[in-house]
């Protein structure tokens, strides 16, 4: 290797280090602020503890709130994963009549802008005389995840032979037995994948929320009302939770997806 390329890479794995600094620096520093307590503005190396995250317990508005997105999240994802599997099953073994039209209703939610989704939510749950709640951010929520969904199922079922699922119906098989036996496991990996994309964005969407949610706050809701007073130390403790689950669900994630495709080799 000449000197020129030496310093090409070298420049390289500075430029690199630099932007993962500037990504994962804020994460860092707030992990590690749920561990240590600041003085001023340095941190107290000698003060480790973990009484903020025994604190959490005696913070039930956040708590509440952590539950909230958790059960909207769930929810969204598993009300979209069926629209998603129903619809992409129908343009797979249907007439696709109408596709271009249904994906242009599927896709519009995601591709417009957050705040434009959620007033023309609002605007409809107004004129059919649905009051703001929990099951309203849960519907836009489904609405906002289910482009993701359908995207990851209808390609992975583009790409199955048609001639598995003719064997299937010419050995006697009904139309729910071949998605159930023969399709669906072959989509796991587009299902798990898409699940954890929709969980995520579903988990810390604001815009959309922010029009529908009522009484009954969302995390990123009550995290945005708290940064008019300030954020309390427990939210850091929250934080580094939230990132540890977000962590193992992407790597579990992608061993779901490397075990699916050495299965099908």
């Amino acid at each position: 290797m000449t000197a020129p390329e030496r310093i090409v890479i070298t420049a390289l794995w500075l430029v690199a280090a630099l932007v993962f600094a500037a990504l994962y620096g804020p994460a860092l520093a707030v992990v590690t602020t749920s561990f240590f307590d600041l003085k001023g503005q340095s941190i107290d190396w000698s003060s480790f503890s973990l009484h903020w995250y025994a604190g959490l317990t005696d913070n039930p508005e956040m708590l509440a709130a952590l539950g909230h997105t958790l059960v909207v999240a769930a929810a969204a994802v598993l009300l979209a994963l069926v629209l998603a599997l129903g619809l992409a099953w129908y343009m797979k073994t249907g007439t696709r009549r109408g596709r271009p039209f249904v994906e242009f209703v599927i896709f519009l939610p995601f591709v417009l802008p957050g705040i434009i989704t959620g007033i023309s939510l609002l605007v409809a749950f107004r004129e059919l005389g649905i009051e703001r709640s929990l099951v309203t951010v849960t519907i836009g929520h489904t609405v906002l995840v289910l482009a993701i969904l359908y995207r990851m199922v209808s390609v992975r079922l583009d790409s199955l032979e048609t001639s598995q699922i003719e064997a299937s119906l010419d050995l006697g098989a009904t139309g729910l037995q071949t998605f159930l036996f023969v399709v669906l496991p072959q989509l796991r990996s587009a299902i798990v994948t898409g699940a954890l994309l929709a969980f995520t964005l579903s988990f810390d969407e604001t815009l959309v929320t922010f029009f529908l949610v009522g009484g009954d706050a969302t995390l990123p809701i009550r995290l945005w009302a708290m940064m008019r007073v300030g954020f309390t130390p427990e939210v850091n403790a929250l934080v580094a939770l939230v990132l540890l689950a977000t962590m193992t669900l992407a790597v579990l994630g992608a061993l779901s997806l490397k075990d699916s495709m050495a299965a099908r080799r």
